[in-house]
């Protein structure tokens, strides 16, 4: 048997050319491998992003959860731990010093005692003890009377009224030259011809900008009391009322506009009008308030130009007039910050803005960010509780100089955790939300850090957020206004009643008495000196406020 003939050039030719094909199957699969990888790490990546995204989402969930259910002021228990760890309870974001309590008088303080109600329409109703009662059941003796044990009730009865006007006519039986008849004056009336009384149209006015009572409901309890009329009638007296009530509050923002230290907010309102240039129907109310007046403007815009123009600085945002300084205590929003750039304007931001962003962070991570929130939302209560002490005490004294040190101290701590954290924020090391609250902190800490210097003012803005109070029941009730003169007249009748209430005037019997001198003046509104009498800051202001104060003086001019 012959051996088999191998052909060597063959054979190499055939495992070369395995090998070659063995090479090129294992760069396919390391290529293969390589996209895999590569895919891989782009999964990652997106698993990553989406599980930022789902934070994030949640923190917004946490945050608008607690906005719209959360309690309506921040109170009891430690801030970031009340109503499941968070909610930074909305309202006016305001920090009691010292902690919480309840509400109502402290048990064992002293009580404010009987109110006094001699002011009221008294009737007196008698009741008599039964005749037989009234002598002895033995002998018949008559009783002697000893006088009468009084208690009070209050009732309330609202009584609408018909006045009809008979103005009596005179004629002269004699021959003389001139008119042979005269005719009393017409009846004085705030609208010519109008069917209402100014008493009337100022509780219209009440009931529905003070009180937050839409026209429907104001319809209905009138006629409970007898009254059938329509809404639309209201809303024509009110159409009426609103040039009369305007030079009153141009007035008053005109006064607030001379101020040198001013709460300023916003918020949205609805017009269902369609204006020009306008797209939509969403409207802002803003509201300036000073230590005289609260201004509430209605405008199209949230610009920084509607600010610039009650405050003083020309809608132009040109600068203050020459040696004047304005300080504006307000939240963060853009439109501030613009005014911050003024020259002569220095802005006091708000801790209670700053506060809530925290109170948020810690609400929507609570296992991470409890601790911290916690730790953050204390040193604001110890700079409240500070600025509480330091206002409590008269300068020069002792005790003053140790509530001074404490102010300094609390803000130096807050500066100082405040440098850590953003270190550490720069560093990766604080949880995103954290650093993002901390990132805030920082770019803000001027306007903040401005109120060491200004211990006199207040560290928040809860003034301008609370007179917003008002009109935001009134947004929910009547869901806004139907026309842009509603809406200005809102704006106009919460500048007058809440610049009243800041005096401690009552706003009704003010809205009375202005339109009353409207009426007397052929219903025109009032001008120049006519204007005094309901203007707080004047003489006349003044003498008709001490006369609310006490009602035995009398009215005020």
């Amino acid at each position: 048997m012959t051996a088999p003939v191998i052909d060597e050039d063959v054979d190499a030719g055939y495992w070369r050319a395995r090998a070659e094909q063995a090479e090129v199957r294992a760069g396919k699969l390391e290529a293969e491998a390589a996209a895999l990888r590569a895919e891989r790490a782009g999964l990652n990546a997106r698993v990553a992003e989406l599980a930022a995204e789902v934070a994030r989402l949640q923190e917004s969930v946490t945050t608008l959860s607690g906005l719209l259910f959360g309690s309506s002021s921040e109170k009891g228990g430690s801030p970031s731990r009340r109503n499941g760890r968070g909610g930074d309870g909305g309202g006016d974001g305001g920090v009691r010093p010292g902690g919480s309590r309840k509400r109502g008088q402290r048990p064992g303080g002293p009580g404010h005692g009987r109110r006094d109600r001699s002011q009221l329409v008294t009737e007196e109703r008698f009741i008599d003890v039964d005749p037989g009662q009234r002598c002895c059941a033995e002998c018949g003796e008559p009783s002697e009377f000893l006088g009468t044990e009084d208690s009070e009730q209050a009732g309330w009865q609202v009584k609408i009224t018909r006045i009809v006007w008979r103005r009596r006519r005179y004629r002269r039986r004699c021959a003389c030259p001139g008119p042979r008849t005269a005719c009393a004056p017409p009846a004085a009336r705030p609208v010519p011809k109008g069917l209402f009384t100014a008493g009337f149209l100022a509780r219209l006015a009440y009931e529905k900008h003070v009180l937050g009572r839409p026209v429907h409901r104001i319809v209905m309890a009138l006629a409970a009391d007898g009254f059938d009329v329509a809404p639309g009638t209201l809303c024509g007296a009110l159409k009426q009322v609103a040039p009369l009530i305007a030079p009153w509050a141009e007035a008053i923002a005109a006064h607030g506009r001379t101020a040198g230290h001013v709460h300023a907010d916003e918020t949205s309102w609805q017009v269902f009008e369609d204006v020009d240039g306008k797209d939509g129907h969403r409207w802002w109310l803003w509201v300036f308030v000073t230590s005289e007046t609260t201004v509430f403007v209605m405008d199209t815009s949230r610009s920084a130009d509607v600010a610039a123009g009650q405050l003083g600085t020309g809608r132009e945002q040109s600068q203050l007039e020459a040696g004047r300084r304005l300080v504006i205590s307000s939240d963060f929003h853009k439109a501030y910050q613009s005014l911050a750039r003024i020259d002569g304007v220095d802005p006091l931001w708000c801790f209670a803005h700053i506060r809530r962003y925290f109170l948020r962070a810690g609400a929507a991570h609570p296992e991470a960010l409890g601790d911290w929130c916690d730790a953050w939302t204390e040193r604001i209560a110890v700079l409240y509780r500070a600025h509480h002490a330091l206002a409590a005490t008269a300068p020069g004294t002792e005790a003053h100089e140790d509530a001074a040190g404490r102010w300094q101290r609390a803000f130096a701590d807050i500066d100082a955790h405040r440098i850590l954290q953003a270190s550490d924020a720069a560093k990766g090391l604080l949880h995103p939300a954290a650093a993002k609250v901390i990132a805030t902190l920082n770019n803000e800490w001027d306007g903040l850090a401005r109120h060491q210097d200004l211990p006199q003012l207040p560290l928040d803005n809860n003034t301008a957020e609370r007179a917003l109070r008002t009109p935001v029941i009134g947004r929910k009730n009547f869901y806004g206004s139907g026309a842009q003169w509603a809406a200005d007249l809102a704006a106009d009748v919460w500048t007058v009643t809440a610049t009243a209430a800041r005096h401690d005037i009552e706003p009704l019997s003010l809205l009375t008495d202005y339109l009353q001198a409207c009426a007397q003046r052929g219903g025109t509104a009032p001008a120049g000196a006519g204007l005094d009498p309901f203007l707080p800051w004047t003489p006349q202001g003044r003498a008709r406020r001490r006369s609310a104060s006490d009602p035995r003086q009398g009215p005020g001019p």
